[in-house]
C-alpha cells in the first residue's frame, strides 16, 4: 500500500464523496504542476460565492445567457417535446432553469449536482413554485455515469447544461462528457447547452479578476474545503488568486499562487511549495460556433439551432442526437 492509499485507509472518512475528494486532491497536488479539480469548488459556500460572481458587473456570461433564454424562449419551447423530463447536469441556482420550466411543458425535472445540501434546498424552492412538476434531485458527480430516477425512464429526455460549464473541461473531456450525457439521456434525446464565445481579452480578464475580489474568494474556497473536510492546514493568506488568458489554447486559466516557500499537510501527506508555484484550479475554454459544433458532432450530437446575443458574447445551442 503506497503512502497515499495508507493515508486514506487510516482516515476513516465519513462518506464516499469525501473519500473521492481526498483521493483526487492527494493525487492532483502530487502532480507537477499541481492542480485541483474545479468540481470541488462547489460546496454550499462555493455555490453561494459563484452565485455572487454571476451578479458582478464584470461577469457577463450569466446575464447574457439569461437574456438569450428569455428572448428565445418561444423558439426553444417549440422544439422540445411536451411532457419530457428535463435533466440538468450540475444544477446550481434555479434562475435559468425556471425560464425553461415556465415556457416548456416538462413533466419532470431531474437536477443533478455534487453538492447535495444546496441541491435539495433549491429543489424544495422549485416544488413550491411548480407544484405540478415532478422533481427528482440526484446527488452525483455529473461528470461520471449515474442512473436516472425510475419515474422518468420512459419519458423523452432533454439535457440542460447552462453557464458554459462545458468550457471547464479540456476539449477531450468535454467530448467525453457529451458522449456520457448522450448515453444517460438515451435515444432521441435533446440538449440545451450554453457556450461562451471568443472575445476581447480585456473583457475576459476583467470577468475573472473582479474588483470586489469575489472570484478570488471562490478560488480560495477549495482550500477551505480541504482544511475542513480533509484535515488540511492550508494558510489562505499564503496563497493568492490569479486568472490569465491563454491565447494559444483559447482559455482562461485560474491559479492559486504560493506567496512563499511552505509545506502543507493533508491526511498524512506533505506537499511542498516554492514561492510563486501554482495550483491550477480551473480552465474556462472559449469557443467559436464552428469549433463547438465540431466538438459536439464528435460526441454524437448535431447542432439543431444556435442562438447568440447581438454582440456575439455568448451562445445557446439546441443539440439533438445524431442517429
Amino acid at each position: 500500500m503506497n503512502v497515499h492509499a495508507s493515508a486514506l485507509a487510516e482516515a476513516h472518512l465519513p462518506d464516499e464523496q469525501t473519500t473521492a475528494f481526498a483521493r483526487e486532491a492527494i493525487e492532483d497536488l502530487s502532480q507537477h504542476p499541481k492542480r485541483l479539480s474545479p468540481k470541488y469548488f462547489y460546496d454550499a459556500t462555493g455555490s453561494e460565492l459563484f452565485e455572487a460572481i454571476t451578479r458582478l458587473p464584470e461577469y457577463y456570461p450569466t446575464r447574457t445567457e439569461l437574456s438569450i433564454l428569455r428572448e428565445r424562449s418561444d423558439e426553444i419551447a417549440a422544439i422540445i417535446p411536451e411532457h419530457a423530463a428535463l435533466v440538468e447536469f450540475g444544477a446550481g441556482a434555479t434562475t435559468k432553469v425556471r425560464l425553461l420550466l415556465k415556457h416548456c411543458r416538462f413533466a419532470a425535472y431531474v437536477p443533478v449536482d455534487i453538492s447535495g445540501d444546496f441541491l435539495h434546498s433549491q429543489a424544495n424552492g422549485l416544488r413550491r413554485d411548480f407544484p405540478a412538476l415532478d422533481i427528482h434531485p440526484v446527488t452525483a458527480d455529473f461528470t461520471t455515469p449515474f442512473t436516472l430516477p425510475a419515474p422518468v425512464t420512459d419519458m423523452p429526455k432533454v439535457g440542460f447544461f447552462p453557464g458554459s460549464t462545458i468550457g471547464n473541461f479540456e476539449p477531450h473531456e468535454a467530448q467525453a462528457f457529451l458522449k456520457s450525457a448522450r448515453e444517460i439521456l438515451g435515444r432521441g434525446a435533446q440538449m440545451i447547452i450554453g457556450v461562451d464565445l471568443e472575445k476581447d481579452e480585456r473583457v475576459l480578464y476583467d470577468a475573472y479578476n473582479d474588483a470586489a475580489g469575489v472570484t478570488a474568494r471562490f478560488n480560495l474556497n477549495v482550500l477551505v474545503r480541504i482544511n475542513r473536510e480533509l484535515g488540511g492546514n492550508f494558510d489562505l493568506s499564503a496563497f493568492t488568486h490569479r486568472a490569465i488568458y491563454n491565447r494559444e489554447r483559447h482559455r482562461i486559466e485560474m491559479h492559486l499562487i504560493s506567496r512563499k516557500s511552505q509545506t502543507v499537510r493533508m491526511l498524512g501527506t506533505s506537499f511542498a511549495f516554492r514561492p510563486g508555484e501554482t495550483i491550477h484550479t480551473e480552465n474556462s475554454y472559449k469557443y467559436s460556433l464552428e469549433r463547438f459544433a465540431g466538438l459536439a458532432l464528435g460526441a454524437g450530437w448535431r447542432v439543431r439551432e444556435t442562438w447568440t446575443d447581438a454582440a456575439k458574447m455568448f451562445s445557446v445551442h439546441a443539440l439533438e442526437v445524431a442517429e
